[in-house]
């Protein structure tokens, strides 16, 4: 369990964190800029200290402000992954990577460079120095150095912030690899919603200092009343699939969960495997009767649970469809003119194309998958 309590003053911002989760996975702390993610970082790592509260990472006390405890950070052991690589420029890649490493005692050395080298597709790499890397190379050794110190665990401050849509996808690759293979526990700071489905276990929601949610991903974005935090355009639920079959001839697989059977574009993944799926608001549309001809992939019967505050000519619906969550954009307009309320039933119309690699994350222990057609 990661056991935090935690007050903060700086300037004109206070941060004021009181939360327990577990560790197992990736700890998502996501929020918009400016949250308080990155000074809730520093004080578990101890790069920062509090005003008052405590830190306790299992079972062990990091900070307590009323005992006196504060362990500096190189006794606190965690890794720590910043925006930039911040790699020393006079070492090759070996050297960087190698640093904290040799400062480990042998007996701890339970992470190798042999292990890390392919983990992290660095066997090119190793005798360049960091001004003959790209922005992703530097980050993957930037990791790869952070691990090779063998930490209790992982911290990542928004890695992928500097790094174009391509670089990004490249890393997001590698940390779902150390991930599922390295089991170390990896705290993630992120504002992207695309980041935290594909890699999360458990979110923490941060909004101008407070910590406002803590749950598992797709419980916390099944959330109407969190619609403010999480991001009005982005918004949309977070449902558990597995992959039932492929559909090779249409170009499409088909997912099972709770609610029947969700095609998307073909994926390059085996049957079995866990997925976690992200399906915007804006995706979904509403119908009283199922329609006998249309484009839209997914027809699903539902349940209207909730119905938010009106946002302009807009209004977001919360559905239940077979137990599981689902979330609908609807305008003003049509909310009065099909009658909606909560208990009423509807059938909801998702696009299988708008599923794409940026709405899937993969449940821990999955293989490794990717958008058939890329």
């Amino acid at each position: 369990m990661l056991e935090i309590s935690v007050r903060k003053t700086l300037g004109q911002f206070h941060l004021d964190a009181d939360f327990a989760c577990d560790t197992r996975g990736v700890i998502a702390f996501f929020g918009r800029s400016g949250a308080g993610k990155s000074t809730l970082v520093n004080l578990i790592a101890g790069l920062d200290r509090p005003d008052s509260g405590h830190v306790t990472l299992q079972g062990t006390t990091l900070y307590n402000g009323g005992r006196n405890i504060d362990l500096p950070p190189e006794a606190r052991r965690f890794g720590y992954v910043f925006q930039e690589g911040r790699l020393f420029p006079h070492f090759s890649v070996r050297g960087n990577l190698l640093y904290g490493f040799k400062r480990v005692p042998a007996e701890e050395r339970r992470i190798t460079l042999d292990q890390i080298v392919p983990l992290l597709g660095l066997e090119r790499l190793l005798n360049r120095r960091p001004r003959d890397l790209s922005g992703g190379e530097k980050q993957r050794v930037a990791i790869g150095r952070a691990l090779l110190a063998n930490p209790k665990m992982l911290l990542m401050d928004e890695p992928l912030a500097a790094l174009d849509h391509r670089r990004k996808d490249e890393i997001l690759v590698f940390i779902e690899r150390l991930r599922d293979e390295l089991v170390i526990p990896i705290i993630y700071v992120s504002h992207s919603m695309e980041e935290i489905v594909r890699l999360a276990d458990t979110m923490v929601l941060m909004s101008d200092g407070e910590v406002v949610a803590v749950g598992a991903v797709d419980d916390v974005m099944s959330r109407l009343d969190l619609r403010p935090m999480t991001g009005r355009y982005e918004a949309g639920a977070v449902l558990r699939a597995t992959i039932d079959f492929h559909e090779k001839s249409d170009g499409m697989t088909a997912m099972k969960f709770s609610g029947g059977i969700l095609r998307v574009p073909l994926l390059d993944m085996p049957v079995g495997a866990d997925l976690r799926v992200r399906i915007r608001a804006r995706d979904v549309a509403l119908a009283l009767e199922p329609p006998k001809h249309t484009s839209f992939s997914n027809i699903f019967l539902c349940r209207i649970i909730d119905i938010g505050t009106e946002d302009g000519p807009q209004v977001d619906l919360r559905l239940d469809v077979g137990g599981s969550p689902l979330w609908a954009r609807v305008t003003a307009r049509s909310l009065q003119q099909l009658e909606l309320h909560p208990g009423k039933e509807v059938y909801a119309l998702v696009k299988g194309v708008a599923i794409d690699r940026h709405s899937l994350g993969r449940i821990s222990g999955s293989e490794r998958f990717s958008l058939a057609s890329e």
